[in-house]
């Protein structure tokens, strides 16, 4: 059974669980009773969480103070595994994936390639949502490390939709042979898996090279979807270069530039605020300027300073509010004061940037006249 697509209500022993310490710190773990699960907060035994309902807070009281720690036990998703995994490679965030699947319109029929596999990310939104997927990766480590994740989660067994093939495309091509793959999948009978694919999904250093072997293994009846994910406008340049000349159309390039937005309250700004800023402003430098003198002056004369008979500025003058420079703070949104409604953008971006290259392809572009009449037929009689 594959923990990302059947879904359960409680706890049991091995099962896997992703434990949501914070937003940003989620830790896979496979249940063992005679484990324990560490954290900075404490240590929490894997018995506590056996028959636990998923989605369920554990909380612990912590030693040497009366406070507790608590971790949420969760159910894997495709989406909370990709905050969790173990980064091999550049992954393909949530946003992406699913922003990529529905312009290719993925669904239980689809017959997706992809190629590699990396990280595993996209393989597991693709192996929910595709009816099979087939994934490449030339790397060998890397390869095994997929494999074994991907046997550990259900995803390759006999019954499965996913198979994983070890192999260079841009040298070797996309076809498959049943020895090439795990027998348990295929059986022991030599020859080659029919692929058939309708949507491809790239993310190659350089794809140009594996588009002109698409032609063996996608669906000749078929729209076939493509998309090439690249890190520099220089691939997107020969990848499109490369998707002309062997037929493929309708292309569009779509640039992912993450940013996260806040709204945000401003406080309006007046001419007298800054007319009443500059005069501030020549004031303190006229001051400045009539402080050193005099401290100059009671240098020469080795006298000190007369600090007691000095007029000294009020203190309120210091930390009253100044819209425009450093003064006493306001509370956002103070009913006292006049806001306006902005909109913010975060000062870093938290992902990566990338270039998406969608394509799309007929390669049978004859029509069954049989299927034509028929249709035709059928529409005239009503």
């Amino acid at each position: 059974m594959s923990v990302f697509s059947e879904y359960k209500d409680c706890i049991e022993e091995g099962d896997l669980v992703l434990v949501w310490i914070s937003r940003d710190n989620i830790k896979p773990i496979r249940v063992d009773s005679n484990e324990i699960f560490n954290t900075r907060y404490g240590s929490f035994p894997h018995k506590m969480m056996i028959g636990q309902r998923y989605g369920s807070q554990i909380a612990i009281r912590t030693k040497g103070a009366n406070k507790f720690a608590f971790i949420h036990v969760l159910q894997p998703t495709p989406e909370l595994w990709t905050l969790s995994l173990p980064h091999r490679t550049q992954i393909v965030y949530t946003p992406d994936s699913s922003y990529i699947m529905e312009r290719l319109n993925c669904n239980p029929r689809t017959r997706a390639v992809e190629a590699g596999t990396g990280s595993g990310s996209f393989s597991h939104a693709f192996a929910r949502s595709v009816g099979h997927l087939y994934s490449y990766e030339f790397h060998g480590p890397r390869y095994e490390e997929a494999l074994k994740e991907f046997r550990e989660h259900g995803l390759v067994d006999a019954d499965k939709n996913v198979t994983i093939t070890h192999r260079d495309v841009c040298r070797d091509g996309f076809r498959i042979r049943r020895e090439d793959v795990t027998s348990h999948q295929f059986g022991e009978d030599e020859g080659e898996v029919a692929i058939g694919a309708n949507v491809v999904f790239l993310d190659l250093p350089a794809p140009w090279d594996a588009i002109p072997h698409l032609e063996e293994v996608i669906c000749s009846d078929e729209k076939v979807g493509l998309c090439c994910f690249s890190p520099c406008i220089e691939q997107v340049d020969k990848t499109i270069e490369a998707l002309n000349k062997h037929g493929w159309s309708d292309l569009q390039m779509v640039e992912i530039q993450a940013k996260q937005f806040e709204s945000r309250r401003q406080m309006v700004r007046t001419v007298d605020d800054a007319i009443e800023r500059l005069r501030d402003v020549k004031r303190r430098k006229s001051e400045g300027l009539e402080r050193r003198k005099r401290m100059c002056e009671s240098l020469v004369s080795d006298q000190p300073e007369a600090d007691e008979t000095e007029e000294k500025r009020p203190v309120t003058e210091k930390t009253k509010f100044n819209p425009f420079g450093k003064g006493a703070r306001v509370k956002e949104g103070d009913a006292n004061y006049k806001w306006k409604e902005v909109t913010k953008v975060e000062p870093e971006i938290k992902s990566h940037t990338s270039y998406l290259t969608f394509a799309f392809k007929v390669a049978n572009k004859s029509r069954d006249e049989e299927a034509v009449q028929k249709i035709l037929e059928s529409t005239e009689s009503k």
